[in-house]
């Protein structure tokens, strides 16, 4: 199957922002839905989301995590390892934060990292980040083969529409938490970047668990297109009916509520 490139973004419908609104609380209602069904049919997922600074990640998770029960889902914002993580092999860390049963988790960044910013900046030899192709592809199976779904999201934006983005956060009091060093680190290895993500579609794309680029250039669009996706994959062969009722629970409930209840 074709690996997805930077070089050729996939085209979306553009939302407007007029329609921005009621596109958002469409799709939301849908996610809240889908989440019941997977907690109900003990679906686990996996949203593994990469991609360029100021793409609009953070903006996507916050609106995807909004309609969900916050019980049955976690955000996982991957940072540099510590010294405990650092004494084990790299995809150590990520096996303590995958999701239970009925559990959809957010990696914001992911184990990519290895074939990302540790490729890169150098935090991994060559060695290391060429063997780690086929050992996330190993680890991602073994998660499918045990029946979790993984959706692997890459939002990208230009230079300029990322500079600008960068001007406003720091010109915005409430927003100067998002700026980091690495921000203006990462800006100067644009291209590198990109070389090891080309690399890495090439490498990871794979038919049980593929990646899918987001063009972040318009902010509404990439969301809503984004926000999308998850309900399909989350329920692409998920019964998104109502689970029945168990025979204990109905005979506790006609026990509590007599004639009160109506069950259909």
């Amino acid at each position: 199957m074709k690996a997805p490139s930077l070089h050729r973004l996939p085209k979306f419908e553009k939302v407007s922002n007029g329609d921005y609104e009621a596109a958002l609380k469409t799709v939301q209602e849908r996610l809240a839905a889908v989440q019941a069904s997977c907690i109900g049919r003990r679906r686990r997922a996996i949203v593994a989301v990469e991609g360029l600074d100021a793409a609009g990640k953070g903006g996507f998770i916050q609106r995807l995590t909004a309609p969900w029960d916050p019980r049955f889902f976690d955000v996982q914002p991957i940072k540099a390892p510590d010294a405990e993580e650092r004494a084990h092999h790299y995809l150590w860390r990520f096996w303590q934060k995958l999701p239970a049963h009925g559990e959809v988790n957010i990696f914001d960044r992911t184990w990519y990292g290895r074939v990302l910013v540790e490729r890169v900046e150098g935090f991994a030899t060559e060695a290391e980040w060429r063997r780690a192709y086929d050992e996330i592809n190993a680890f991602e199976k073994t998660l499918v083969d045990d029946g979790a779904v993984i959706i692997k999201l890459f939002f990208t934006v230009s230079q300029e529409e990322q500079d600008e983005r960068l001007v406003e956060r720091l010109e915005t009091p409430a927003k100067r938490w998002k700026v980091s060093p690495e921000d203006f680190r990462n800006r100067l290895k644009r291209d590198a970047y990109v070389e090891a993500a080309e690399d890495m579609f090439a490498r990871t794309h794979t038919a049980y668990a593929p990646w899918t680029i987001i063009d972040g250039e318009h902010k509404k669009t990439a969301r809503i297109t984004a926000l999308n996706l998850v309900a399909e994959r989350l329920s692409d062969g998920l019964d998104l009916s109502p689970p029945a009722l168990s025979p204990d629970i109905v005979k506790l409930a006609k026990a509590a509520f007599g004639k009160k209840l109506n069950l259909g």
